[in-house]
């Protein structure tokens, strides 16, 4: 990929997190301070709405330039799951209306050939039956696509997920396949977003538009791996359904942990608290910055023991 293209979208990320969050600003679309936010300040759930302009943008201009970055239909799973996201930031949709959408964006995915096919021999398992293919891989849309929402509770730590999944995928696929693409310009379209961040006064959060969306963009990656006729590089060896346990290690722990916390004490599994790792973390007096960096280093270090071992 030319290096114009990638800065392009650099550029695209910075303009739309200044005019969205200004836009947010000005309509006083602010994020409510209550007993489980952790911030003190002014802040717009303006993020997830930036980073999916940024790449719906780029992908318009060379789609009019007649230049495939990468499959443009993707953005019309992803476009369901953004557009949740954002009704969700701003009127509190309620969680059987998410629910049924996610179902409905894991049918239109499996349409397009992402599924769980095969489990590699895990569990003596190889190659599934079509309908349970489809039931498998729909039960881990929702859940996976979730736990990404539910670990955007602190600074950086969503985006941090994603960026070390990108660079990853980066690691792993042949330079053709057609993914390679989508994940090294997502990676400069999010890293704009740690500056708006990690500021001190009128920040900026990803809000659930961006949690599902890059959700879903993780979740896509993941099938496609998945699929028995892509070939990685570099980790050959590697059993390929031990790759995404090492991908989401987090995110699904995370999401198992608090799952059963609420189950213990009798709450509802869809309402929101502070159980999770990271807000553990912050209780012990870690900062957002430190409690993401020791998340994201662990993730991390993990996924390279599964690789290379």
């Amino acid at each position: 990929m030319e290096f114009y293209v990638i800065f392009l979208a650099f550029v695209l990320s910075i303009l739309f997190h200044i005019i969205v969050q200004n836009f947010f600003l000005k309509k006083k679309y602010f994020d409510d301070f209550n007993h489980r936010t952790s911030h003190k300040t002014v802040a717009t759930r303006s993020g997830g709405i930036s980073i999916f302009s940024s790449l719906f943008l780029l992908s318009i201009l060379y789609y009019f330039l007649k230049i495939e970055l990468f499959d443009y239909s993707l953005f019309i799973p992803l476009g369901i799951l953004f557009t949740i996201g954002v009704y969700d930031d701003l009127y509190q949709a309620d969680f059987k209306i998410k629910f049924l959408m996610q179902l409905i964006v894991a049918k239109i995915l499996i349409d397009q050939g992402f599924t769980i096919s095969s489990l590699y021999g895990f569990l003596g398992i190889y190659e599934i039956p079509w309908i349970f293919s489809q039931l498998i891989t729909a039960i881990t849309f929702v859940i996976i696509v979730n736990a990404y929402n539910f670990i955007d509770g602190i600074d950086g730590l969503a985006i941090s997920e994603t960026v070390k999944n990108l660079c990853f995928f980066q690691y792993i696929l042949l330079p053709n396949d057609p993914f390679y693409n989508l994940s090294l310009i997502l990676i400069f379209i999010c890293i704009p977003f740690y500056f708006f961040n990690f500021k001190k006064r009128r920040k900026v959060f990803l809000g659930d538009a961006g949690s599902l969306f890059l959700g879903g963009v993780n979740l896509i990656f993941l099938f496609h791996i998945l699929n028995p006729n892509v070939v990685l590089s570099n980790i050959n060896h590697v059993n390929k359904i031990l790759l995404p346990l090492g991908v989401v290690s987090y995110p699904l722990v995370d999401l198992i942990r608090v799952v059963i916390i609420r189950l213990k004490k009798r709450k509802s599994l869809f309402t929101a608290d502070q159980n999770h790792i990271h807000h553990w973390l912050i209780s012990k007096n870690f900062s957002h910055l430190n409690a993401t960096c020791l998340i994201v280093g662990i993730s991390f270090a993990l996924l390279l023991i599964i690789s290379f071992i």
